[in-house]
C-alpha cells in the first residue's frame, strides 16, 4: 500500500465503482482492516442498489420540456438579458458613488463563487460531519503533523490550525475534503459539552481578500472572509452573535495578530 491515506471521497468512490486497480486494491485492504467502515458502506452499496432499481426505469420516460435543449437554450438567452441589465445597472450605481459601487460588488459575486459558496461548502461539511459520533475526523489532533502535510500537499498552500482554546475550543482534528473549487481543509472543533464547530479553509480564486461576512444555512451561522488568497469560514448550530468573536480569533491568528 501507499502512504497515501484513504479518504472518504476513496471510498465513495470505491462503492461507486470508480477507482483504478492499484487504489481499489488499497482500499479493499483497509475495508478488511476497519470492519467498522466497511460495514457502514456496505450500507452504501446497499442502498445504491436499491435505488437503482427503483429509479433505472425513469431513464426510459420521454424528457420533460423543461429539459428540452430549445427551452434550455431559451431560457439561457433570458438569463443572459437579466445580466446585462443587472450590470448596466451596477455601472450606473458605481459613477453615482464609491459606496454604492462596493454594495454592487457584492451582488454582482455569482453565488457559486467567493466567500458565497465558500459559506455554503462549510455549511455542507458541519452538515455532514458535525453529528457523526463515530468519525467525524479523519485524522484526530494527535496527528495535526500529518494533517498539515495532507492539507498542504492538496491545496499548494500551508494552511494554519487556530488555537480556540481560549475561547473554550479544543481541536478535535480535522480531514481534507472536496469543494466544487478544489480540495479544503476541515477542521472541528468542540467545547466538551456538545457544541461542536467547523472552519473551512481553502484557496480563492474569486474574492482573495474579502472582509467578515455573516451567513446562515437553515440551522447553522456563520462568518466567511478571505485574506490574501485563502478563505475561511466557521460555521456552527449557533447564533450568528456568538460565533462572530471565535471567528475574529482565527481571523487574527491567521493574521499572525494573536
Amino acid at each position: 500500500m501507499t502512504d497515501r491515506p484513504i479518504t472518504e471521497d476513496d471510498l465513495h468512490a470505491y462503492v461507486d465503482g470508480r477507482l483504478d486497480d492499484a487504489r481499489s486494491a488499497e482500499v479493499a485492504i483497509y475495508l478488511e482492516r476497519h470492519p467498522d467502515v466497511a460495514n457502514r458502506f456496505a450500507s452504501y452499496s446497499a442502498q445504491r442498489t436499491t435505488l437503482r432499481s427503483v429509479f433505472d426505469p425513469v431513464t426510459e420516460e420521454p424528457i420533460p420540456i423543461s429539459l428540452n435543449l430549445n427551452h434550455m437554450i431559451a431560457a439561457q438567452r433570458q438569463n443572459r438579458v437579466s445580466a446585462l441589465r443587472l450590470a448596466a445597472a451596477a455601472i450606473v450605481l458605481l459613477f453615482a458613488g464609491g459606496s454604492g459601487g462596493w454594495y454592487m460588488h457584492g451582488m454582482m459575486t455569482h453565488p457559486t463563487e467567493g466567500v458565497v459558496a465558500l459559506a455554503r461548502e462549510a455549511s455542507d461539511s458541519f452538515a455532514t460531519y458535525a453529528a457523526d459520533r463515530i468519525r467525524p475526523v479523519e485524522l484526530r489532533a494527535e496527528n495535526m503533523v500529518e494533517l498539515v502535510d495532507w492539507a498542504t500537499e492538496r491545496m499548494g498552500q500551508k494552511p494554519v490550525l487556530p488555537d480556540l482554546s481560549k475561547s473554550g475550543y479544543r481541536l478535535m482534528g480535522g480531514r481534507v475534503v472536496s469543494t466544487p473549487h478544489g480540495a479544503g481543509l476541515m477542521l472541528m472543533y468542540d467545547n466538551d459539552h456538545g457544541t461542536r464547530l467547523v472552519m473551512l479553509t481553502r484557496p480563492m480564486v474569486v474574492d482573495q481578500t474579502r472582509t467578515m461576512t455573516p451567513h446562515s444555512q437553515g440551522k447553522v451561522d456563520g462568518w466567511s472572509w478571505a485574506s490574501n488568497g485563502m478563505g475561511y469560514s466557521l460555521v456552527g448550530s449557533l447564533p450568528s452573535e456568538a460565533l462572530h468573536p471565535v471567528a475574529d480569533e482565527i481571523r487574527k491568528q491567521v493574521l499572525g495578530e494573536a
